[in-house]
């Protein structure tokens, strides 16, 4: 089972047929289409929708081809000298840095670029790939599905950060790892599903 996120909002793709509640549709992927999907998640009495199929590679084929699809790379990185965790806080959200993958670029360079240019932390090492995420969003009046590839990161960066304002960002901090769960309310459910999985908080 996976989850991408529409406006805050779960789409379930899964291989397994449940009973949802009333409010949580349940389609077969291979007849429905992007149109249908976004007209029902914009309901105010939908919660979260259901997608099935009983092959998840015929799963994803089928989601897949109703968007077009952007990856992207961030990460999760915790300051070696103070055991801090790094936030940006942007369009009212608290927020993980990341951004799209340049062609050709390797997925971890990218991570670690992204990063770098978002918050101006510098000595960065991966440690380890997280989550995968899913969320779709609009541009160009139309929708797309962007894939975020996230990673554990260090750093013993211990001069000022740099939030890139050009981008919205407003703040770049550092989060002691009690605090987290306080943004909780203010964070998009992908981040939740990253920091969450990390830090195994409640879900």
């Amino acid at each position: 089972m996976y989850k991408v996120f529409f406006n805050q909002k779960p789409i379930v793709l899964t291989t397994e047929i449940t009973t949802p509640k009333e409010d949580s549709p349940f389609f077969y992927v291979k007849f429905t289409n992007k149109k249908f999907i976004v007209h029902v998640l914009k309901s105010k009495k939908v919660k979260m929708l259901f997608l099935y199929h009983s092959k998840e590679e015929k799963l994803w084929y089928y989601f897949f081809n109703m968007f077009k699809l952007i990856e992207a790379a961030g990460g999760l990185v915790r300051n070696l000298n103070t055991n801090q965790y790094l936030f940006i806080f942007r369009n009212k959200k608290w927020d993980l840095p990341k951004g799209r993958i340049n062609k050709n670029e390797d997925v971890k360079n990218a991570a670690i670029r992204e990063v770098e240019e978002e918050t101006g932390v510098e000595n960065l090492s991966i440690i380890k790939p997280l989550n995968t995420t899913f969320h779709i969003f609009k541009k160009n009046r139309k929708y797309r599905l962007k894939k975020t590839f996230w990673y554990l990161m260090t750093t013993d960066y211990d001069k000022e950060l740099t939030p890139e304002t050009r981008e919205g960002i407003e703040k770049a901090i550092w989060i002691n790892k009690d605090s987290i769960p306080s943004l909780k309310n203010k964070m998009y459910r992908n981040i939740n599903l990253v920091i969450s999985s990390y830090f195994d908080f409640n879900k």
